[in-house]
């Protein structure tokens, strides 16, 4: 134990260095350190301190007696077992783990030893692969061969969270085919699902729903856009609604093919809204796939929520442009929100190549044409995009969202980016209804709707519940809106 000549903290010696006793982590952090050395002008770690100034300089510059290179490739970093840096460590550890039993790395594995290798911060892979976790021992089992390369093979591992995050990991560097993250998780989950439904033949009338209605609708949406979470939810409510029709019938001593009209009335009475609409899907297939006798079904409810006030919509965009003491990421989502009506779950979904520079105007592009972006929220935007957060995992290093999430080659959760715009006070689906209202009012519904990436028929409603004054207009070019925001055109529009 000795004063650490760095912290001042007393703690466990982890060397002797020409200003003094230094502990670990001091020393951990002044490794780390690299640049040009003052001294002389070398590209090397800078653990040193200059006497004079304190300036950060190279070993020999500060005269130290221990060398910080790397046995093996001569880089000077902290150094582990064999006095080799932590990329090297890395290096042997991925080779121990996804060994196929020759002393080589098993020849599918290899693009995802190079993902993890390659990454920005090696320290925080090796910290992964050094605990002994459930990650370690899937890692090994896939080295070894015991677990296929298959999406399949991938349901029924557990724990499923480190599955998941291994197969994300699998499928950014080529090694599994590309499948949207939500259908995974669907599917993941449907396997855990189908085992405990105890009744057989309930459980195959789940299956068939779920392969041959649920599922197809995913994959056909997902060929077009990604699946939201909340369009994942919305499928695994279908299915456990399903379940619990079926269970109803059971506890009623009745079965799906006898079920009558006054069965479903019945059904309909005990449940609430959420539940009845949920679960006609499920007895709309029922009817096509011959199941049950032809049923009459009550219409959808769809509530919309109430906009907020204007006025308190922009003072809330004022206190995100003028706050800086809040958090960046949130700010930006929720200027997003409140300014283009978007939904969190299409805000994640953003690139950094959705925003455009020409000339000196900042534009998003949402739909077509992209949307101008005002001065204050340009530069709230650009600001945030050089200081991305989540981009020195294994597979972010070169990630295009502008939301990048910790998970391999994905943005951020809508439901986390949520928590977190809640959190400054933004009412998302408040301020969004409040915002494409605002819209509507001042262009027409087709301009909004193409501009925004909203349907054509959801804005005309809109326009015609706000009493926009828009659909009374003769047809034309009207590219001013009174609000100041100007459309802009493309050669296609």
């Amino acid at each position: 134990m000795a004063q650490c000549c760095r912290c001042g903290r007393r703690r466990n010696k982890a060397g002797s260095w020409p200003d003094g006793y230094v502990c670990r982590t001091c020393s951990d952090r002044a490794v780390q350190a690299r640049g040009a050395c003052p001294g002389c002008c070398q590209d090397r770690a800078l653990p040193g301190r200059r006497s004079s100034d304190g300036a950060a300089i190279c070993t020999t510059c500060a005269g130290f007696s221990q060398s910080f290179a790397c046995t093996r490739c001569s880089f000077e970093d902290k150094l582990h077992r064999g006095r080799l840096c932590t990329r090297c460590t890395l290096a042997d550890r991925l080779a121990e783990l996804l060994d196929d039993g020759t002393g080589r790395i098993r020849p599918e594995l290899v693009p995802l030893a190079d993902s993890l290798l390659a990454m920005d911060k090696p320290r925080s892979g090796l910290s992964w692969l050094t605990r002994r976790g459930a990650a370690t021992e899937l890692l090994g089992r896939l080295g070894r061969g015991e677990i296929e390369l298959t999406h399949e093979a991938f349901h029924t591992l557990q724990p499923w969270r480190a599955a998941a995050h291994l197969r994300e990991l699998l499928m950014a560097c080529g090694v599994l085919p590309a499948i949207d993250k939500q259908i995974c998780s669907l599917e993941r989950w449907l396997v855990d699902h189908l085992a405990d439904i105890t009744d057989p033949d309930h459980a195959q009338v789940v299956r068939r729903f779920a392969t041959w209605e649920v599922l197809p609708r995913l994959r056909t949406r997902a060929e077009t856009k990604p699946i939201t979470p909340a369009g994942r939810r919305h499928a695994g409510d279908q299915i456990k609604h399903a379940t619990a029709f079926l269970q109803w019938l059971c506890e009623h001593d009745l079965v799906l093919s006898t079920c009558r009209q006054v069965d479903i009335d019945t059904w309909h009475v005990e449940h609430n809204e959420h539940s009845r609409n949920t679960v006609r899907a499920f007895l709309q297939w029922c009817t096509a796939s011959k199941l049950t006798r032809r049923f009459r079904l009550p219409a959808a409810v769809i509530r919309q929520a109430a906009p907020l006030p204007q006025h308190e919509r922009v003072d809330l965009l004022g206190h995100l442009l003028t706050d800086h003491s809040l958090p960046l990421r949130p700010r930006v989502a929720a200027a997003i929100v409140l300014l283009y009506a978007q939904p969190l779950s299409r805000v994640v979904r953003l690139t950094i190549d959705d925003v455009i520079h020409d000339d000196d105007q900042v534009l998003l592009r949402l739909g077509q044409p992209p949307s101008p972006v005002p001065g204050p929220v340009a530069t709230l935007l650009l600001d945030w995009i050089q200081n991305r957060n989540n981009m020195n995992t294994a597979t972010n290093r070169d990630s295009r969202w502008l939301f990048p999430g910790r998970r391999a080659g994905q943005p951020m959760h809508s439901d986390t980016l949520a928590a977190q715009v809640n959190g400054l006070g933004i009412p998302t689906v408040a301020g969004r209804a409040s915002a494409i209202r605002q819209h509507v009012l001042e262009m027409p519904a087709s301009v909004v709707a193409d501009a925004l990436g909203y349907h054509q028929v959801t804005t005309a409603k809109l326009a015609t519940q706000t009493a926009a004054t828009w659909s009374r207009y003769a047809a034309g070019d009207h590219l001013q809106s009174p609000s100041g925001w100007t459309p802009q055109r493309t050669h296609d529009s």
